[in-house]
This record gives structure tokens, sequence and C-alpha cells, in this order.
């Protein structure tokens, strides 16, 4: 019993850990910051993801202290059962009610993994969250199948970059762009590394005094 219950905290403990290996990524064109940005984290996210779930709040608090935008992209797994469900009811929520009560859905999403073990279980966990504030949840969320293509889409990119894992998480400047290995924490020097690149990069150029 001892033996099995130590296996599965060890299972656990992996299942919540970035990946140690640095992704070999295939194109890194879109690892840039959106217009107007200096830096930016880029994240591959899949709601069913355990290790996502530890990371996404350190992410969220580390983009709001350091006051630069979050370019998420849906990543869900083929192999998880329900996130690419999940993914659609967040986009809606998005594009449909509100970003902020969309937001609100994947940290709630994220926050009870451990109860939602089928597509039903995900379908009555979203409808308690609308109507937990008063958002009416239509009969077909995604009715014309405009939702899932971007998910798809969001997936297609991932694959062309190179992604194997979520999340995968970088700290992207417009030359330079630094991956989250292991602890998710590690985020706050990155940003702060990419900042200091930044404000060396636009510094003054200093002339050297000549002889007259």
């Amino acid at each position: 019993m001892k033996t099995r219950l130590f296996a599965a905290l060890l299972a656990a403990f992996a299942l919540t850990a970035i990946a140690q290996q640095p992704t070999q990524f295939q194109d890194t064109s879109m690892l840039k910051p959106p217009a107007g940005a200096k830096v930016a984290v880029v994240e591959f996210e899949d709601l069913e993801c355990p290790a996502c779930a530890n990371a996404a709040p350190i992410v969220h608090r580390a983009v709001e202290q350091y006051h630069i935008p979050l370019v998420r992209y849906d990543f869900p797994l083929k192999a998880h059962v329900w996130s690419f469900d999940a993914a659609v009811y967040a986009r809606w929520m998005q594009e449909k009610v509100n970003p902020s009560v969309a937001d609100q859905y994947r940290a709630a999403v994220f926050a009870n993994q451990m109860s939602i073990a089928s597509k039903d279980d995900l379908a009555h966990a979203t409808r308690k969250f609308l109507a937990d504030r008063k958002i009416q949840m239509p009969f077909q969320v995604d009715p014309t199948g405009a939702l899932a293509n971007k998910v798809r889409a969001d997936y297609a990119l991932g694959e062309k970059l190179g992604i194997q894992h979520t999340p995968t998480i970088v700290v992207v400047t417009q030359n330079h762009y630094d991956e989250l290995t292991g602890d998710p924490n590690q985020i706050y020097g990155k940003i702060e590394a990419a900042l200091a690149a930044t404000r060396s990069s636009t510094s003054p150029v200093k002339k050297s005094a000549t002889k007259k």
C-alpha cells in the first residue's frame, strides 16, 4: 500500500512539473511579442493538463506584475478526453460573453480538474459556472463549428512550431526567446532578463570624445 501511494505521489509530481527538456522549435517566426509590446509571454496550454493547472496562476501573476501581454494558444492533447470541448467553451465566453469571464472559466476548470472525468462532467461544471454568474448557456455553444476551428488552428500552429508538451511557456522579445523548463516560478527571472535586454538595446549609444 505504501509503495503504491509513493508511486502515485511521484506520478502526481511528474504531471505538475513543466517538461525539463527544452522544445526543439521548428519555426520561431511566431515567437514574437504582439505589436506595440517589447516583451510578452507565449503559452500553449491544455485545460485538462495538471502541469498547466499548476503553472497558469503563476504565469498570470507574472504578466500582471510586469504589465506585459500573455499570448495564449489552446493545445488540447489528443489523449485527453474533454480538453478540446473545454477550449471551445472558453472561446465562446471569450468572444460572446466577456474575456474576463473566459479567464475566470479557465482558472475554474484548472482548479476543478480532479472532479472532471468526462465530457458530461465538464458540461455540468460549465453550466454551473455560468449559472453562478447569471449567464445563460445556449443549447449549442458552437453551432457552426467556427470556435472549434479556431481551437484546431491553434493546435496546428503549435504543431508547426514543434510543440510536444503542455504547458509550453516562452518569454519572448523581438530578437530572443527563452522557454521555461522545470519550475514555472522561473518566469519572473526570465521576464526581468528580457526587460533588461530590451532596455539596454534601446539605450542611446554614447559617443566617444574626440580631440580637436
